[in-house]
Order: C-alpha cells, then sequence, then structure tokens
C-alpha cells in the first residue's frame, strides 16, 4: 500500500501544504457556482449585472499582481502573508449570508465582496509561487504540479456538485458558509508547516519593474503570456455567461448545473493522473501546444447544444469532460516550465507581472462578455468566446515552445536577465 502512495505525500511538510491547498480549491469551486446563483436567483442580475460581477472579481489580477509581487519578493514570512489572506477571505465570505439573513443583500456588496476575495487571492498566489519552489525540488515539479492539479480536478469534482447540492437546499447564500471554512482549513494547515524561505530581495533601481522587463524579454515566457493571455480573455467572455446561459436559455436547474461541472472534473482527474506520462513522452513543449488544442476545441461544443433535454445535458457533459483533460495537461505543463526557467531572486515579480498581463485579460473578457451578451445574444457570444480560444495557439507555433522537449536546468537560470 505504501508504494502506491505518491513519495511527495509521504513527505509530511508537502502533504500538509497539499491537504490545505486541496481543501481550499474546493471551496472555491462551491464560490464559482454559489456567488454567481446568489446574484441570478435571489437578486436577479442581468447579463450586463453579471458581466460586472465578474469584472469584479477578476479586476484585482490586473491591478494588485505587480505591486503585491514586488512586495512578496521583499518579505521574510511569506507564508504568513498566505495565512492572513485565508483568514480574511473567510471573513469576507461570511458576510454575505449574514446580509441575507438581514434581508440586506445587494449586488453592490457582492461586487464589494468578489473585489476584496479576488485582491487577497492575488497575494495568496505572489507568495505562494515562492513558497511551492522552497518545498519541492526542481526534478520534482511535474510530479507536484500533478498532484496540485489533481487536487484541482477533485474540486471541480466535489465542489460544484457540492455547490449545487448547498444552492438547492440551503440557497446561494448560506452554501458560501462551506467556503469560509475551507479558507480556515488551509489556514490552519500553513500554520502547521515551517519552511526556510528564501531570503528577501534586496530593494534597488528597478525592483519594482524587473520582474514585467524579464516577462517581457523572455522568447519563451512571451509567447506563453500572448497564447495564455488570448485563451483567458475569450474563455471569460465564456465563464461570465455560462451559468445564466445554462440556467435560463437552457433551462437546467442548480441542481443539474453542479452535476455537468462535477462530471467534467472526471476528465481534469484523469488529465493530472496522465499529464506526467504524456510530457514523458512527447516532450513538455509538444504537451503544452496538445493541451491547448484539448482544451479549447471541445468547448465549441457548448454554443452548439440544442434539441431534447437529454441531449443539451449530454453534449454539456462531454464538453466538460474533454475540456478539463486538455486543461490539467495546459496547467501542469505550462507551470512546471515556468517554475524552472523564473530565476529565483525574482520570482513573485515575475509570477506577478506575469499574471497582470495575463489574468489582467479576464476583467476585460468579461466586460466583453456581459457587453456582446446583452447586445448580441447568450449564443452568438459563447461562439465568439469559444472559437477566438481556439485560435490562441498559433502564438505559440512559431515560438520556441513546441521545440522545448526537457525543462531547463534551473541553475542555468539563477542570473536575473531584466
Amino acid at each position: 500500500m505504501r508504494e502506491r502512495v505518491p513519495g511527495l505525500l509521504r513527505e509530511r511538510t508537502f502533504r500538509r501544504y497539499w491537504t490545505g491547498q486541496t481543501v481550499s480549491l474546493i471551496g472555491d469551486e462551491i464560490s464559482l457556482i454559489a456567488i454567481p446563483l446568489a446574484a441570478v436567483l435571489v437578486l436577479g442580475a442581468d447579463a450586463a449585472e453579471m458581466g460586472w460581477l465578474k469584472t469584479a472579481e477578476l479586476l484585482p489580477t490586473l491591478l494588485l499582481n505587480l505591486p503585491l509581487g514586488a512586495w512578496a519578493d521583499r518579505q521574510a514570512r511569506r507564508r504568513r502573508a498566505m495565512i492572513a489572506a485565508d483568514l480574511a477571505r473567510a471573513a469576507l465570505l461570511l458576510t454575505l449570508p449574514i446580509a441575507y439573513l438581514l434581508d440586506a443583500l445587494t449586488l453592490g456588496q457582492l461586487y464589494v465582496t468578489a473585489f476584496g476575495i479576488g485582491a487577497l487571492t492575488v497575494l495568496f498566489d505572489v507568495c505562494n509561487a515562492t513558497l511551492f519552489v522552497t518545498l519541492v525540488p526542481a526534478e520534482r515539479y511535474i510530479p507536484a504540479n500533478s498532484l496540485v492539479n489533481g487536487s484541482r480536478s477533485m474540486a471541480w469534482l466535489a465542489g460544484p456538485g457540492a455547490g449545487g447540492l448547498l444552492v438547492q437546499f440551503l440557497t446561494a447564500p448560506f452554501a458560501l458558509f462551506a467556503d469560509a471554512l475551507t479558507y480556515l482549513v488551509s489556514a490552519r494547515q500553513l500554520s502547521r508547516i515551517k519552511p526556510v524561505e528564501p531570503a528577501p530581495a534586496p530593494v534597488a533601481k528597478g525592483h519594482f519593474t524587473a520582474g514585467l522587463r524579464w516577462v517581457v524579454k523572455e522568447p519563451t515566457m512571451r509567447a506563453l503570456f500572448a497564447w495564455s493571455g488570448t485563451i483567458q480573455f475569450f474563455n471569460f467572455m465564456f465563464h461570465t455567461l455560462f451559468v445564466l446561459y445554462v440556467t435560463v436559455e437552457l433551462g437546467l436547474s442548480a441542481g443539474v448545473l453542479g452535476a455537468i461541472l462535477a462530471a467534467g472534473a472526471v476528465g481534469g482527474l484523469i488529465g493530472a493522473a496522465y499529464s506526467g506520462r504524456v510530457v514523458r513522452r512527447f516532450g513538455i513543449g509538444p504537451s503544452i501546444v496538445a493541451g491547448s488544442f484539448g482544451f479549447t476545441v471541445p468547448l465549441l461544443l457548448i454554443p452548439l447544444a440544442d434539441g431534447p433535454l437529454p441531449l443539451v445535458v449530454a453534449t454539456l457533459f462531454a464538453a466538460r469532460f474533454l475540456c478539463s483533460i486538455g486543461v490539467m495537461v495546459i496547467d501542469i505543463a505550462a507551470a512546471s516550465l515556468q517554475m524552472a526557467l523564473i530565476p529565483h531572486g525574482i520570482r513573485s515579480r515575475v509570477m506577478g507581472a506575469y499574471r497582470t498581463l495575463n489574468h489582467g485579460f479576464r476583467p476585460l473578457g468579461a466586460v466583453a462578455g456581459g457587453v456582446l451578451g446583452t447586445a448580441i445574444g447568450l449564443r452568438s457570444t459563447l461562439w465568439i468566446g469559444t472559437a477566438g480560444a481556439v485560435l490562441a495557439v498559433l502564438w505559440l507555433l512559431p515560438s520556441p515552445v513546441p521545440r522545448t522537449r526537457e525543462l531547463p536546468e534551473p541553475a542555468a537560470n539563477d542570473s536575473v536577465h531584466a
């Protein structure tokens, strides 16, 4: 039995870190369905208001990744900042069911809460980029990322289904109690590990922009940014309207929606389990290209969904299942490549800059989705979002990515070329 347990999970520190991440990711998936459903079912939000809600959630990625990444590289105790972010996210979420009980819940409060949670998530993530590499040696990046992304798939499997059922029986605001609890578990697990964190980076001229300049100059990272940013823009046009499209235009219940999202996560579990083998067989770069097609092409099935209810549900199940396999290959391969490329001394700044450039397209896509959904309809906007995401792979093809077979040696990337 012991040999069936991945080696990293036999190490107490990584196991505690991974457990906290897993539980928190499940909570994130509950929020992903519960907050939009609170807007739609409790407050009657329309397409434009759903666009603004998604924008409020994502705007911190555009505004805060760069400054918080620069701040994190100057800190000696990033783990403590992550614990504080977890506790603050739990507190923010608890304000929503309390307001609902007092009959005071408004769209404005949902916007503010979504922005606050987004900001705290940015802080958590830029610190986590450095914490991860202190826990995992470079030669184990792919298996470690497979475990973390396997947890993400388990979250996709358990979270939406649990969220849909909680919304069905408790109403959307009360479902958020479960997410608040997961952040408390994450904080507890982080408090039980004592990693040796890298020394703070010295403040020098160009400190704030060093990560941004490195991303722009490094050809592989530049291509990954252009590709991923394009996918983010079009995919969030899609995500902004997905709940509204499924519940209003297709007429499915919250429970069915949760089941569709959960069933799709089975594909994610398969993708996480086999991504390491795919990378070893085809190489890191070709796996990223294949994963891009595997993620985006099945999403074209979603605006195609039409006809009898069983056919619609089966089409949505197939789309979620297949795209989840592709996204796991992308996440594991691309994350491992980035970790190996980035110099240790500017890791938080690079990840902050990359996410500013990359995730900054998310609120733009959300706004575009809300505007287009109102102007030309939900289905037509979903066609634009899914087709645009497929074409994003054109950024990768002329770059070094398809020719990259192995992870670069971290020792060759210790210096900062900014």
